[in-house]
């Protein structure tokens, strides 16, 4: 009799704590999802970040191959004269 209550007591137990376990899990579950998201997020942010520099690269490299051009013939005619 005395054993018998023992093992319903250590089951009741074990089942406790798998609950316990498994809420967690579930939480942590929950919490990589989470990330998951975040991260593809954080990817596209990337994407858009590199593409305005690059624009923003290749309009400043204009400019200042603009900026040379004119210096060089501003030179050109000063010291052609």
């Amino acid at each position: 009799m005395e054993n018998i209550e023992l093992t319903m007591l250590f089951g009741g137990v074990m089942s406790l704590l798998l609950g316990v376990v498994v809420y967690f899990l579930k939480q942590l579950l929950s919490d990589f999802k989470k990330v998951e998201q975040d991260l593809t997020q954080v990817k596209n942010t990337t994407e858009i970040i590199r593409a305005e520099f690059k624009g923003m690269n290749d309009l400043l490299n204009q400019r200042i191959n603009f900026l040379e051009k004119r210096v060089d013939r501003l030179e050109n005619q000063t010291f052609n004269d």
